[in-house]
């Protein structure tokens, strides 16, 4: 099924038109042919268009041409759960996996469908609570270190205590020179580093933290 025809049929539900003779009727005025099978490639891109125009909303897509997860808390149960990860608590990465601990913890079906901050406290807090204790995350403590403000940092610690275990968080011997080159920067303090950079840091220690426990 080629990817306009997939928008169609996906917009058509969207927009509650199930009747084939409204559909038909649809191809009709847009193309002036009554079924799909007839249209080259253009006149389908044409009904994509008109279904636009009446409000169909295609599902966002990311880079590798998976569906984006909407909803307001989306972005924030996805990054701790890349997180989980990258410690090597999750063993998988897909968002299915995190939609079903989100059910797990809400009842709630999909982030879409997250609305209420206390259902999406439930699943927020469910997870640090787990990274907390099967990976040693201290979310909300910085032990006065202003490089520890961010979750990112709070986890790529995390992961180089998993990697040089005894690691200690005053001397912290090597860690702060692997974290400027893994961001790809030169700095100063690491409170330098921005959440973007803490991200690279993250996904590159993930790699090590998950060959890591794979071996053991």
């Amino acid at each position: 099924m080629s990817s306009s025809v997939a928008a169609i049929h996906a917009g058509f539900k969207q927009l509650g038109i199930s009747d084939d003779a409204d559909r038909r009727a649809l191809y009709e005025r847009v193309t002036g042919k009554a079924r799909l099978t007839l249209m080259k490639p253009p006149e389908q891109e044409a009904v994509v268009t008109e279904l636009r125009r009446l409000g169909f909303q295609p599902a966002a897509r990311r880079q590798d041409g998976r569906k984006k997860l909407t909803g307001k808390y989306a972005k924030k149960l996805q990054a701790l759960w890349i997180a989980a990860w990258n410690l090597g608590v999750a063993r998988d990465r897909d968002d299915k996996a995190m939609l079903a601990f989100v059910k797990r913890q809400t009842g709630i079906d999909h982030t879409r469908f997250l609305v209420y901050p206390d259902d999406a406290a439930k699943a927020i807090e469910g997870l640090k609570a787990w990274l907390a204790r099967e990976a040693g995350v201290g979310f909300g403590n910085t032990n006065g270190y202003e490089w520890l403000a961010s979750d990112g940092a709070k986890i790529a610690w995390a992961q180089w205590k998993i990697l040089q275990p005894g690691a200690d968080l005053v001397v912290r011997k090597g860690f702060d020179d692997e974290a400027a080159r893994l961001a790809g920067i030169s700095i100063a303090w690491l409170a330098d580093l921005r959440p973007s950079h803490w991200q690279a840091v993250m996904n590159a220690l993930g790699e090590r933290v998950r060959a890591r426990k794979a071996a053991e």
